[in-house]
């Protein structure tokens, strides 16, 4: 069996992930630069481990023996389903690899927001750390003492919560329905905007959660709070959010994603101060990879003895 990994891999990486597979199947790498590559690899590969890069009818249509997606990760707006559907080739996910790394990512931006990580340790190396204008001091701030707004309730925030309860914070929680073992407080999305200090998303990207956060839902915000993004892009208008940060109506933000990746140099909130950036990374862990490439290698266990695929996408 064939398999691709479509993603850049180091070499200690490569090496590690290819340890992990059984010697039935083949793990070929292209990074997703190498459109080439991926292309004739794809003319006999059985299954495509798919991480960012968008699977589209023409990359559906270039594998006749394609059996299997699997996507690396959970959210599958990457990919044309549509298509595989009518291909009749499943669509699989990993809700939970990669739960820990991201609710610890967003942690750190929380972090890395209030206390002016960026600004310090810039103004640290180049001399002027200790000649700060005291005012500086006057933007930093705790979690401790402040209410947590979390948008969506799944793995993410489920780990969250108790961190962020443990340093001081009241967490509020939204989602489609309530759920019974939270240990966050329920309220409905505007209560939640209005209360928060920090408002973090972590909701998939759907027709219905697309530009959620546009300039009316930045209004309803706590002046001067916090704004997380470790879920989606498409889930932000980021013309509203950059003019929300201008104006003052919040005082900050730290983002993994945007509507458009990679992000544009054009993009206005490159040039903000108030505002910690990475390039969808926060999943992106060995650890989470080790437990994402078991699996991928068990699914592709089940397609080859004709078994039930785990986490199959309806």
């Amino acid at each position: 069996m064939r398999a691709i990994f479509h993603y850049a891999c180091s070499v200690k990486l490569k090496a590690s992930l290819a340890a992990m597979a059984p010697p039935w199947l083949s793990l070929e790498f292209c990074p997703e630069s190498d459109d080439g590559l991926l292309f004739r690899l794809l003319a006999t590969a059985d299954v495509l481990l798919h991480v960012l890069k968008p699977v589209t009818a023409q990359v559906i249509e270039a594998a006749p023996g394609l059996r299997l997606i699997q996507k690396v990760g959970v959210g599958v707006n990457t990919i044309d389903l549509e298509h595989a559907r009518r291909r009749g080739i499943p669509v699989c996910n990993m809700p939970g690899t990669n739960s820990r790394a991201v609710a610890e990512a967003t942690l750190m931006l929380m972090l890395a927001v209030l206390r002016r990580t960026l600004r310090l340790d810039a103004a640290t190396r180049s001399g002027d750390g200790w000649r700060l204008n005291p005012e500086v001091f006057d933007e930093v701030g705790e979690i401790g003492g402040k209410t947590v707004g979390l948008v969506g309730y799944g793995a993410v925030p489920a780990m969250l919560t108790p961190v962020l309860r443990a340093l001081g914070a009241r967490v509020l929680y939204t989602a489609t329905a309530r759920k019974p073992r939270a240990e966050a407080e329920w309220c409905e999305l505007p209560k939640l905007l209005a209360q928060s200090d920090i408002v973090s998303l972590h909701l998939p990207l759907s027709a219905a959660t697309e530009g959620l956060m546009e300039a009316k839902a930045f209004a309803r915000m706590k002046a001067g709070a916090v704004f997380i993004n470790t879920a989606r892009g498409g889930l932000v208008d980021h013309e509203a959010l950059a003019e929300a940060l201008r104006c003052g109506q919040l005082r900050a933000a730290g983002l993994d994603v945007f509507d458009y990746e990679p992000v544009s140099a054009s993009q206005p909130l490159l040039a903000m101060d108030n505002v910690v950036l990475q390039p969808h990374v926060a999943w992106l862990t060995p650890e989470t990879l080790d437990r994402s490439l078991a699996v991928a290698v068990e699914n592709c266990r089940r397609l080859r003895d004709s078994e039930e695929l785990l986490h199959r996408v309806s």
